[in-house]
């Protein structure tokens, strides 16, 4: 289960994507969670994800 503030949601994502996941939607797949929900929550504390960095920054 993904954590529900964006702030551990970030470290999670970020996290997961660095050690575990070639991209965000190979993440999302997995994790059965949806990929603009996350996008969406982690752009309220300003990060957008970076395909080429796989990782929200």
């Amino acid at each position: 289960m993904m954590p529900n503030d964006p702030a551990m949601l970030l470290s999670y994502v970020n996290l997961k994507l660095r050690d575990f996941y070639s991209s965000l939607d190979d993440l999302c797949d997995d994790e059965d969670v949806d990929k603009q929900t996350i996008l969406d929550k982690l752009s309220t504390i300003g990060y957008v994800y970076n395909k080429d960095r796989n990782q929200f920054v």
